[in-house]
């Protein structure tokens, strides 16, 4: 499955505990990855330092669902489900 254009639900949605370019502390949940293009594509996708945890995550139906709204649902409540 191709990521949805104009999506960009995983890097918004999900937190990201470890250090990242642009984010030293890791990203809060619900922010939008200082990363993501105006075009909401990623700045650094297919580059070194992209973290690992956003290359291993591939997009999945039960993940992207039929729209943007429904991604940002999804991967909300698995924030909830997964905070420490």
């Amino acid at each position: 499955m191709d990521c949805r254009p104009g999506c960009a639900a995983c890097c918004i949605a999900p937190s990201i505990a470890t250090p990242m370019p642009g984010h030293p502390q890791g990203k809060p949940a619900g922010v939008p990855c200082a990363n993501l293009m105006a075009d909401l594509r990623c700045a650094l996708w297919q580059k070194p330092e992209r973290p690992a945890c956003c290359s291993g995550l591939q997009p999945s139906v039960e993940m992207c669902g039929d729209s943007r709204e429904q991604a940002l649902r999804w991967l909300g409540v698995l924030e909830e489900a997964t905070r420490p």
